[in-house]
Formats: C-alpha cells, sequence, structure tokens
C-alpha cells in the first residue's frame, strides 16, 4: 500500500514538473499622455503585470528639411508605479530610406532623448525597444542603425517584427536585438472591401509555419484594439480610432446595416470628425475568441515558448470590450 501510495506521489510531482509555466502579460501604451484611469491600474494589477512597454517618441522626417526628429514626445502626467518600464521607439520607414542618413547620429540622438525624457521623469529603464517596419530598400540603414543603438545604449535591446520579416528572414536579415517581438496584427490592407486588415487567419497562415525556422527568440504582440473605416462615395476618407459598433449603435445618426458596417442617416460631427450623410463606416475589432485562435495557431507553430505576451494596447476604451479573465486566458494557451 506504502508502494502504491508512492507511485502516485512521484506521478503527479513528474507531471507538475512536466507543466509549463504561462507567459506572462504585459501591455503596449500608446497614448502620448501617461496617467493611468481606474481600469487601465485595475487590469495591471489583477493580471500581475510587471512590465509596461511605453512609446516614448517617434522618429520621422522633417518635409522640409527631410531632417529626422522627434514627434509627439511623451508626457508623464504622473510617475509609472509598475516595476519596469520598457521605453519604445517608432521609426518610421521613410527615415530609414534616405541615402544619406547619418545612422551613429541617429542613433546617439535618439538614445539621448530618451535618457532627458527618463531624466525629466526621474525613471530608469534596463531595456529599450525599436518599431520599425524596415524593407529591404531600408534594410542596410536599420541593420546599421540597430548596431550603433545597441553599443550606445549598452541596454537590452528588442525590435518589432512582422510576419514578412519572419517569412523572409534570409532577405530582410535579422536585427543584433536580443529579443524580438511579433507583432501579430495589421496583417491585411485597409480596403472598402476588406474583412479586417487587423486580423486575417487566411493571410496569417500563410505565413505562421515559418516561425518554426525563426532563430531570433519572440515573445508576441496580440491586439486588442478596435477602429472603423470611414468611406465615402467608395472612397476611404479615414481610420477612426477605438470606434466599435456599440458606439455606433447607441448612435441615432448611424443606422446599421449588418454587424459591423453603419450608415450615416444624417450629417453631424462625432467627436471632431465630420460624418456626412450616407457615409459607411465599417468596425474592424478583434473578439475574445479571435485572440484565443491566434494563441492557439502561434503554440502550435513557434519553435521555442515565449516569456511574454504583449497586448496592444492598454486603453480603457480598449479593455472594457473585453472580460476582465480574457488575458489570461490567452496566455495560458502559450
Amino acid at each position: 500500500m506504502k508502494k502504491q501510495f508512492l507511485y502516485i506521489f512521484l506521478f503527479f510531482i513528474l507531471i507538475s514538473c512536466d507543466k509549463k509555466e504561462s507567459p506572462v502579460i504585459s501591455f503596449y501604451y500608446w497614448k502620448t499622455n501617461y496617467q493611468l484611469t481606474p481600469l487601465e491600474q485595475e487590469t495591471l494589477d489583477e493580471n500581475n503585470v510587471q512590465k509596461l512597454y511605453v512609446r516614448y517618441f517617434d522618429v520621422d522626417l522633417d518635409i522640409k528639411t527631410k531632417e529626422a526628429f522627434p514627434r509627439s514626445p511623451i508626457h508623464f502626467l504622473h510617475k509609472p508605479q509598475i516595476k519596469n518600464i520598457v521605453p519604445v521607439i517608432y521609426i518610421k520607414n521613410n527615415v530609414m530610406l534616405q541615402d544619406n542618413l547619418n545612422v551613429e547620429e541617429l542613433a546617439q540622438k535618439t538614445f539621448d532623448y530618451v535618457e532627458l525624457i527618463n531624466l525629466k521623469n526621474k525613471l530608469s529603464c534596463n531595456e529599450i525597444q525599436i518599431d520599425c517596419d524596415w524593407t529591404l530598400k531600408s534594410k542596410s540603414n536599420y541593420l546599421a542603425f540597430i548596431e550603433s543603438f545597441k553599443r550606445i545604449s549598452n541596454k537590452k535591446l528588442s525590435a518589432t517584427i512582422r510576419l514578412h520579416q519572419v517569412k523572409y528572414f534570409e532577405k530582410t536579415k535579422i536585427p543584433n536585438v536580443d529579443s524580438g517581438v511579433l507583432m501579430y496584427y495589421n496583417m491585411g490592407t485597409i480596403a472598402v472591401e476588406s474583412l479586417n486588415s487587423i486580423y486575417d487567419r487566411g493571410i496569417a497562415k500563410r505565413y505562421v509555419s515559418s516561425l518554426k525556422k525563426y532563430p531570433l527568440p519572440l515573445n508576441i504582440a496580440l491586439p486588442i484594439y478596435a477602429w472603423g473605416i470611414h468611406i465615402r462615395d467608395n472612397a476611404i476618407v479615414g481610420l477612426r480610432s477605438k470606434l466599435t459598433v456599440e458606439d455606433l449603435q447607441s448612435d441615432k445618426n448611424f443606422t446599421e446595416i449588418d454587424e459591423i458596417t453603419f450608415r450615416v442617416n444624417k450629417s453631424n460631427y462625432r467627436k471632431g470628425v465630420f460624418y456626412q450623410k450616407e457615409d459607411i463606416v465599417k468596425i474592424e475589432a478583434i473578439s475574445a475568441a479571435d485572440l484565443k485562435e491566434m494563441a492557439s495557431d502561434l503554440e502550435e507553430n513557434l519553435n521555442q515558448q515565449p516569456k511574454e505576451i504583449i497586448f496592444y494596447d492598454l486603453d480603457e476604451l480598449n479593455l472594457k470590450n473585453y472580460e476582465k479573465s480574457i488575458f489570461k486566458q490567452v496566455s495560458t494557451r502559450f
């Protein structure tokens, strides 16, 4: 009897040892002003979030001088209480396309500006992330920039990676960073007839199997945002961020055509945007089922388990569209 009990005990120990720990949950923070709402703070607390990826500024080209400059820097209206802040620098690809780009100077100025923001707000960081959708034409400048930035900053460096950069990595190459973050969204073309440009499983399946061969360690970024595609005379007028089906269902100026499409029945202004009578607004959003489906597809194809699942982005307008447990539900699928 004692022997039988011992075997059962050892069996359960083996099972518990074999069980993988789920990746930790993190978030991107993509607003210009840093000030958490109660729901945003509650979400961080409930999911034991220890790391927040904060967009510090964009790097763009001045139209006249063609010089790179920082655009829309973050303003901390209160000091973050979270353990780790990771500055994220979004660099537009047109910067890297410049033939005469001085990558060493750009890397130094970029790092100096990160340090200036940290000094001003009494913050420190161990990691910096570079977000750039580089192409074959901008590859040389981008890879050289990463080398310079890593040497100058002397910090852990991560970079965002798109699906096409995974599939064709032998051509696009791999930046010399400590880890990558696979941006598993914005897969399709924003178009009048597109199904969902944020997430299209059909498109994803053309690329996702390539993850098995990708040599850089990857964490995963998943979308929790929605937007409206504003259409007039069968042409796209613009994207309307943070717009949901529920928003338009409760607005008497819009008539529901189907479950994601609305017609403007009376010309009006909504949050500073003019909607003309007969305009069409098509909502693109990510459901809880979509998130779970993404996680399952990725888990099947990744060559190693990610350490983090990073949700884009921490905003009360996004969070209210999901039940509180969704982030843990998704994380446990990896």
